[in-house]
């Protein structure tokens, strides 16, 4: 009876082991499963089956794996469903050290959603929980060291409305007999409306919070017409820190580089560009830049803080020759040589730039920069170099100063400009001319002079592109110098003395000596009204009268000369300046006298030089010649030299 007794008190817990033993799976821990991991992530996760093979290093096995959208958020898909996840962990690590190691996890058949139907909604951004109680910050020492993380069959679906993309990403480890596994994608659809193809290929993804070995990249982009290559190692793949990388970027206009960058940048010509990319203290940096944007060359560095509302750039270019007509589309135009500054030019006959300014690029960034460009080329420009500091805050743009070397002299504008209802702008421009060198200016114009000007101006109107800030704009414009010279065939031909103009013609003299030049402009609701335009040479005194209309883009002018001494020839009209500013006509004011075909093709030679007269505004000095040159205007006409 004892024995009995024995026997039965020793096999029921054995045969109730046994029959657990039976009937035990691992399915039973999948609700715990379950809930640890939807408390972690935020969202539910359904596990369909589960499989464990006990030893030293544990194999788990995770089957048909389903982390569903966050709550509210409307899809057909759910986030991510994953056909297998195999893990191995080392018991023993955790036995003896108390560590979570992780030798391998394999995803096989992972396919990804990530959707954001707006700046606010989106189903990728986590709420990632804790352990309950869980203090302050975690150790990331505490966390799990993975080994290999080898990827099967992996797919990821983009559609970020924001962004304007919807593209499709293939991702796959590649195992190598002599290397490492390599972790493999490539990605095609569609980012910022342009089509995109990217393909990238970087090393094993071992012990990823682990920074003691480099883990190489090279990741080739196409985005429309825009081409891009990063090449190198990060030290910390997931902060992106510890980065020795080559970027190369290439495409028809760096406007397009925005989507991709986030940087507001005006439309320019082809470029190419490379140099280093670094991520430290937050900030991403593009450093050693060097390479060609249409004619010119570039270089410096970019800083980019991306935390905040908007992105914060710091820039510091350098250019060692710059092209100005690579410069245009900032302030609206067609950038490059041989394009019309706006694209109806030829239809229209205007040519100040009309592209409406894009104020939501104003608000996309803060950037400061500076740039500098050693020396100015361009057809018939008189400027030699550059130098300008912008800032653009919380979307108003400030150019202070933009500074131009005119041989010994400079141009130097403040220029601000305030974005307005109706996506238009406010613009002030301040601008100082500081002995400019008049040779610089009429070699331009095609003909010759010495001296300096000097002067100011101020401009400021309301509009939606350059063309109708000038258009709408109000202000002032006056310059004025004392001495130097000019052609003496120009001042002979402003004033129709053929006779004399021969003779300048074959040097005698070459040039003529400036006693005076003053001028008044002011500018009201686009039209510049003249208020005195004068010139005193040693044998003439040249006036001018008229309006220069910003807003129809034409010239109404005339110039008067009165010869100091007795002319050979000397016909007795002024000179009409009219037409647009692209095509200006120059003709004389009265043509009875018959020689309106010999007197053109003689005038033909000067109308360059004399369509830039009426557009400066000279500033009345106090030198004496200039004084004196005022008391010869008030002189009666009998008074004068009869011209003959």
């Amino acid at each position: 009876m004892r024995l009995r007794r024995w026997m039965i008190s020793l096999g029921v817990p054995v045969i109730a082991i046994a029959v657990i033993a039976y009937l035990f799976t691992w399915r039973w821990f999948i609700p715990i499963l379950e809930q640890q991991a939807s408390a972690a992530l935020g969202r539910n996760v359904a596990i369909e089956d589960l499989d464990v093979r006990l030893g030293r290093t544990t194999e788990i096995t995770l089957r048909g794996v389903r982390v569903d959208n966050p709550e509210g958020f409307q899809a057909e898909r759910p986030f991510a469903q994953l056909g297998t996840l195999i893990a191995l962990v080392d018991v023993m690590a955790y036995w003896n050290e108390r560590a979570i190691v992780i030798p391998s996890i394999t995803v096989d058949g992972a396919d990804v959603q990530a959707i954001a139907a707006s700046k606010e909604s989106n189903n990728f951004t986590f709420a990632l929980g804790g352990p309950s109680g869980e203090g302050a910050a975690a150790d990331p020492s505490s966390g799990p060291r993975i080994g290999v993380l080898n990827i099967r069959n992996g797919r990821v679906h983009v559609a970020h409305a924001p962004l304007r993309a919807d593209f499709n990403i293939e991702l796959e480890t590649r195992e190598s007999a002599n290397t490492e596994p390599q972790l493999l994608a490539r990605a095609n659809g569609t980012y910022a409306d342009q089509p995109l193809s990217a393909e990238l290929t970087g090393g094993a993804i071992l012990s990823l919070r682990e920074t003691e070995r480099p883990w190489p990249i090279d990741l080739r982009i196409e985005n429309g017409p825009t081409r891009a290559r990063l090449t190198g190692t990060l030290r910390d793949p997931l902060a992106f820190a510890g980065a020795d990388l080559r970027l190369e970027l290439a495409g028809p206009s760096m406007g397009l580089l925005m989507p991709l960058t986030g940087i507001p940048i005006p439309q320019t010509p082809r470029y190419r560009v490379q140099g280093q990319l670094a991520y430290a203290d937050g900030r991403v940096r593009f450093t050693e830049m060097q390479g060609q944007v249409g004619n010119s060359d570039l270089g410096g560095s970019i800083a980019v803080d991306p935390k905040g509302d908007r992105p914060d750039v710091t820039a510091d270019l350098r250019s060692r020759r710059v092209d100005l007509a690579d410069l245009t589309g900032f302030i609206g135009g067609t950038p490059g040589r041989d394009a019309p500054t706006r694209p109806d030019a030829g239809a229209s006959g205007r040519i100040l730039p009309d592209t409406p300014i894009n104020l939501p690029k104003f608000e996309a960034a803060n950037v400061h920069l500076r740039y500098r460009a050693g020396q100015i080329r361009g057809r018939s420009t008189p400027l030699d170099n550059l130098d300008v500091a912008l800032e653009l805050v919380d979307g108003v743009l400030t150019l202070r100063p933009l500074r131009f070397g005119v041989g010994r002299g400079e141009i130097a504008a403040d220029i601000t400009l305030t974005p307005r209802e109706g996506d238009q702008a406010h613009a002030v421009a301040d601008i100082n001319f500081r002995r400019v060198d008049i040779s610089r200016l009429m070699q331009a114009a095609g003909s010759q002079g010495g001296g300096a000007l000097s002067g100011r101006a101020r401009i400021e109107g309301t509009g939606r592109s350059t063309a109708q800030l000038l258009a709408r704009g109000n202000g002032a414009l006056t310059l004025s110098t004392s001495g130097g010279n000019l052609s003496a065939l120009l001042v002979d031909l402003s004033g129709l003395r053929l006779g004399s103009a021969i003779l300048s013609a074959l040097g005698m003299p070459d040039r003529a000596p400036i006693e005076c030049f003053v001028a008044d402009f002011a500018l009201e609701r686009g039209t510049l009204n003249t208020r005195a335009l004068f010139l005193e040479t040693d044998s003439a005194l040249i006036s001018g009268s008229g309006t220069i209309r910003l807003d129809q883009e034409s010239i109404d002018y005339r110039i008067r000369s009165a010869a100091k001494r007795f002319t050979i020839a000397a016909l007795p009209t002024g000179v009409l300046i009219t037409g647009r500013f692209g095509n200006p006509s120059v003709t004389p004011e009265v043509l009875e006298l018959g020689v309106r075909g010999g007197l053109a093709a003689a005038l033909g030679l000067a109308a360059g030089p004399l369509a830039i007269l009426p557009t400066i505004e000279f500033g009345i000095g106090d030198d004496p010649r200039c004084n004196a040159m005022l008391d010869r205007i008030r002189r009666p006409e009998q008074d004068r030299p009869r011209q003959r």
